[in-house]
């Protein structure tokens, strides 16, 4: 590689050879002519041939910078041509690479959209969770105080009383309980339906036995499943027997009585695996009842009162349809009268169109009457006479 000034010429190149060539001519050229000089004086005869012989070699050295030159110029063509596709290749480059950039920033922009969507999503979800373990942590809490208040006898009454409360004020209407009634013999009834007779008011009393109960589901072994089925049926017992001593009383209250157990679980139980129990609880009138069957049984009795209140309002019934009869007799006459005016009123709207058809008749009559031909076709003159005459 050669260069020469801002230009580079490489050594493998044909044209770049050729003009080297005619370097080295040149080149020659000089040194002959310097040793032609020098011969000059020793062979005179020898520079007539020497002299056409440098005429010619000086054409041919024209001739050779006459090409060197054209190779020049198409060497700057070439050179030209090289900056101008190079300028083309770089401007190219250019726009491609400012399409990349574009390309790659709307690529950017669109995922850190779809990023920001995303984690708004994300926020909003561990929001929705966040608000889900608040509520897990109440309904935990929640459960806590559940069993807190069941794990006391005070409390877990309290408890079976306000779901008795709750089921009771939803089944019968108003006026036809008493909550918390107080007997003749001074007992307190957690609810006193007040049923005709027979069967009389009838006590509703709340028991929650759960003590044996959580001691069955907990029983691992023979000997415990034994003692806890043994506790569970002491206890229940134990609450038929009071309830049947306490608020079953003769000419007060209905030969019968309900105990309402708030636990759907432990009256499954005892009609599953306890059957001697319900069956004593049947011997001495109280029935056993769940929130299901309790809801079952006040229905029944919010028929029964709607039906004793029925018999109550009979006589008022009664008295009422035979008001209601009479106003229906009564309304039926003055339809009758209506539809008689009705029927006179049509007949005489029927003569007044007769009677108005009649005198437009009459009218047009008039209206189209020649008083000429009246006078020929009437030749008798009526004289008008004074009366008396």
């Amino acid at each position: 590689m050669i260069q020469i000034g801002n230009q580079s010429f490489a050594l493998d190149d044909p044209a770049v050879l050729a003009t080297l060539a005619g370097a080295a001519l040149m080149l020659l050229f000089l040194i002959l002519l310097i040793l032609a000089v020098r011969a000059a004086g020793r062979s005179a005869r020898l520079a007539e041939p020497l002299a056409y012989q440098l005429g010619q070699l000086g054409q041919r050295v024209q001739g050779l910078s006459d090409g060197q030159e054209r190779l020049a110029g198409g060497l700057h063509h070439v050179s030209e041509a090289q900056a101008q596709s190079q300028t083309a290749v770089l401007q190219l480059m250019e726009r491609r690479l400012a399409e990349v950039q574009e390309r790659m920033s709307e690529n950017l922009q669109g995922a850190a959209r779809r990023t920001s969507h995303s984690l708004g999503e994300l926020q909003q979800r561990l929001q929705v969770i966040d608000k889900a373990q608040e509520n897990i942590t109440k309904l935990s809490g929640d459960v806590l105080s559940l069993q807190d208040i069941l794990s006391n006898k005070q409390t877990r009454g309290a408890f079976g009383e306000i779901q008795l409360n709750d089921i009771v004020t939803k089944a019968l209407p108003a006026g036809s309980f008493t909550l918390q009634a107080t007997l003749s013999n001074g007992k307190r009834a957690d609810c006193l339906i007040h049923l005709p007779k027979p069967p009389g008011p009838i006590v509703v009393d709340a028991k929650f036995p759960l003590e044996g109960y959580e001691a069955l589901r907990r029983a691992e072994t023979q000997d415990q499943l034994t003692r806890a089925a043994q506790q569970l049926r002491l206890s229940v017992r134990k609450h038929i027997r009071d309830i049947a001593e306490r608020y079953i009383l003769e000419g007060e209250t209905a030969d019968g009585a309900l105990m309402f157990l708030p636990s759907e679980a432990i009256y499954a139980e005892l009609h599953a695996n306890f059957p001697e129990v319900v069956r004593e609880g049947f011997n001495h009138r109280v029935w056993i009842v769940s929130p299901t069957t309790c809801m079952a049984t006040l229905n029944t009795m919010r028929a029964i009162l709607k039906d004793a209140r029925m018999r109550e309002q009979a006589s008022a019934i009664r008295r009422e349809l035979h008001l209601l009869n009479t106003d229906v007799e009564r309304l039926g006459a003055r339809v009758d009268n209506l539809d008689r005016h009705f029927g006179q009123a049509a007949k005489d709207i029927s003569d007044i169109k007769i009677s108005a058809d009649k005198a437009g008749k009459r009218a047009r009559r008039l209206d189209n009457f020649d008083f000429e031909e009246l006078a020929r076709e009437d030749d008798a003159v009526v004289k008008l006479t004074k009366p008396g005459e």
